[in-house]
């Protein structure tokens, strides 16, 4: 009995060891640097295995799309739009509706701008956007900022737009700032555009995305893009800010002040968002299809328009039709009509092999707390199955775009890493059925993976690890002093703001914009000094 005792706690003990040893062994892993190509998530996983339209429901939306722009049309265009418009072959009508022959739209589609590169003002941040390739970013115009230690919202200022910038600039798995919200401490309408423009691109290098109120707050937007660029053809060579601009408003007629800055955006160089918001039930049908019918026939509008100006520009599908609580008439961002709403647009994109921006993660949770998760969660994990290559309004975002937590964008952060191993998939290979490792381990191994060649090696390249997220066993927890992912986010969001100040915008740039531009209001101090 002892004997067998004895060679019972040999046997375990000798398990430990090796057990032990692959312990060390993975932290050896861990420890070393990762090329980007063999990341187990990175910008621009293909997507698009998520397809909640058939074939002949594609084809149905594309018919019904046709069929509204050579009937129905757009109301509301301004003169330059109409001069433009006629001249390509739409027609202007005495009840003052652009109509759109079907010719006409498919030759645009045909010739339109695709596989194009949204820049970085660092090159590492670009993003190829073609295909089913999916990126996460922000966007939106909240109003209020989420206190979450006082569970309080506060009016949204200038240096909470820089703050949230660079955050995202140190967050792998949000791949594009567009700037999520409105600094309220800036009456102006003209100041609050370039200041906005400013603390985006001064927090990070990613690509940025922002919108004009009116044409004429364009100019000195651009003028201040070519400095820090090092002059206009470079920037027109890598335009690292993109134009989020609602030039419609849905149903079906054009926005003149939005549609005025199209135009100058085009002229001077920056891609465009060509975004289309209609509520389902409110400005848009409240079936889904029909949302979606009236969402792809405004943007397709839009693309025509974009490439009557200059033919070739970039320019994205951004279909985001939003969803109502048919009880109440609120936007309902956090829905499952709103996940299946994102998820068709994105196929509608692919039918027409477009670049495709959609919105998704606007949580209706006024915290970042379970339902918060869970609307979050499910809404982008969706869109990027369905292969959307834009996400926006992905992380951050509280109260269906009305508040912007700093705080959520680290949890979202994590968040968005899972998603993105979903979008990755399985890679079934020879290898990767391991008959060979299953093999050796049964017959002639320990009876475990632990330590094992295989599990080393795909430790780092096949499996995603959050960076705040709980996955402590419950005693670590309890001496950790339990610890929840709201309170770890927190800390890391105030140490990330004590420390953390872009200088991808030289001193002497900075110095030149602030001699040439006496409304900057962003203090030096809230900068870094």
């Amino acid at each position: 009995m002892s004997t067998a005792l004895e060679q019972h706690d040999h046997t375990a003990a000798d398990q430990r060891s090796r057990r032990s040893g692959g312990r060390e062994a993975r932290r050896a892993m861990r420890a070393a640097p990762l090329a980007d190509d063999v990341r187990p998530i990175r910008p621009g996983l293909e997507g698009g295995r998520y397809k909640p339209l058939g074939q002949n429901d594609l084809e149905r939306i594309h018919e019904a799309v046709l069929t509204l722009l050579e009937t129905v049309g757009f109301a509301n265009a301004i003169p330059s739009c109409i001069e433009a418009l006629t001249r390509v072959g739409a027609s202007y009508s005495a009840d003052g509706r652009i109509r759109f022959p079907r010719e006409l739209v498919m030759s645009t589609v045909r010739t339109a701008a695709r596989n194009f590169t949204l820049h970085g003002q660092d090159p590492r941040h670009d993003m190829v956007i073609q295909g089913k390739r999916v990126h996460y970013g922000t966007a939106g115009a909240a109003v209020h900022l989420v206190d979450v230690e006082k569970r309080e919202y506060r009016e949204s200022l200038l240096q909470d737009i820089y703050d949230a910038a660079r955050i995202v600039d140190g967050l792998d798995n949000i791949h594009f700032f567009q700037r999520p919200m409105v600094p309220r401490d800036i009456p102006d309408p003209a100041d609050m555009d370039f200041n906005t423009l400013y603390a985006c691109v001064m927090g990070t290098s990613k690509h940025v995305g922002t919108s004009f109120t009116v044409r004429e707050n364009v100019a000195p937007a651009l003028e201040m893009l070519y400095a820090i660029a090092g002059g206009e053809e470079n920037f027109r060579a890598r335009p690292f800010v993109s134009n989020s601009n609602c030039f419609v408003v849905p149903p079906m007629k054009f926005a003149e002040d939005a549609c005025g800055v199209l135009e100058a955006c085009v002229e001077g160089g920056i891609p465009i968002l060509l975004l289309s918001a209609g509520q389902a039930g409110a400005t848009a049908p409240a079936a889904i299809a029909g949302a979606v019918v009236q969402a792809v026939a405004e943007v397709l509008a839009g693309l025509v328009y974009v490439n009557a100006l200059k033919p070739g520009h970039p320019a994205i599908f951004g279909t985001w039709p939003f969803v109502s609580d048919l009880r109440t008439g609120a936007m309902s961002g956090g829905s499952a009509e709103q996940a299946l709403l994102t998820a068709a647009c994105a196929q509608m994109a692919q039918f027409y092999d477009l670049p495709g921006g959609s919105a998704a993660g606007m949580a209706d949770s006024k915290l970042p707390d379970i339902q918060s998760g869970y609307e979050k969660g499910i809404t982008n994990v969706m869109a990027g199955l369905s292969g959307l290559n834009l996400v926006y309004e992905s992380a951050g975002m509280h109260a269906s775009l009305l508040g912007f937590c700093l705080e959520s964008l680290i949890i979202d952060n994590d968040m968005l890493g899972h998603c993105q191993r979903c979008v990755r998939g399985i890679e079934v290979t020879d290898e990767a059925l391991s008959i060979d490792t299953i093999t050796e381990v049964c017959m002639n191994g320990p009876g475990h993976y632990l330590g094992n060649e295989q599990t080393l090696r795909l430790m780092q390249t096949e499996y995603f690890y959050p960076a705040i997220g709980d996955r402590f066993s419950p005693k670590e927890w309890n001496e950790k002093g339990r610890p929840d992912i709201l309170q770890r986010a927190i800390v890391e969001k105030k140490k990330i703001l004590a420390e953390r100040f872009p200088r991808h915008v030289p001193k002497n740039i900075d110095d030149r914009l602030r001699a040439r531009f006496e409304n900057i209001l962003l203090p030096r101090s809230g900068m870094g000094g």
